[in-house]
Order: structure tokens, then sequence, then C-alpha cells
């Protein structure tokens, strides 16, 4: 069977070029485009803004203790639920 040509070079195209192994790396746009003086100055820290900076381990202990906290209220009333059901029989 005779196949089209440009059907041919197409799949060639396709097959011949692998992709590099960096190229996730790569950045999509060709080029760098530097920051504007408003760009930087959004990136700078904010000394006013400091005080509210939350810390890392910080914010996870308190998670943590949310979480043991509504697994105790979770169980509690499970419990109570448990025992209400026991005094009605």
């Amino acid at each position: 069977m005779a196949q089209p040509v440009f059907l041919s070079s197409l799949r060639s195209r396709l097959c011949s070029a692998p992709p590099s192994p960096h190229h996730h790396l790569q950045p999509s746009r060709g080029y760098h485009v530097e920051l504007g003086a408003r760009e930087k100055a959004l990136l700078e820290e904010d000394v006013a803004l400091k005080r509210f900076k939350s810390y890392k381990n910080s914010v996870k202990q308190v998670s943590k203790i949310g979480n043991v906290l509504t697994l105790a209220v979770v169980f509690g009333c499970s419990y109570e639920l448990g025992l209400l059901a026991a005094s009605i029989k």
C-alpha cells in the first residue's frame, strides 16, 4: 500500500526527535525578561508584615493540637451516645 508523502514525513519527524532528559527543567519561554521596579518592590521583605509571619513549626504544632482535640470530642460524643443507647435498652 502506498502512503501519502505527508504522513510518512510526519511520522519520521515525530519518531526521530526523542525528548531531552532535562526537558522538564527547561523554561517554557525561550527568553528572559528582567523584573521591573514594581515587581522587585513587591518581592522585597516588608518589615511591617514581619510580625504577622507564620512559622512552619508552630503552625504544624497548632494543627496537631487541633486534630487531637477534634478526635477527643468525637470519641467523647460517641462514648456518650453508646451510654445513652445502652441505658435505653
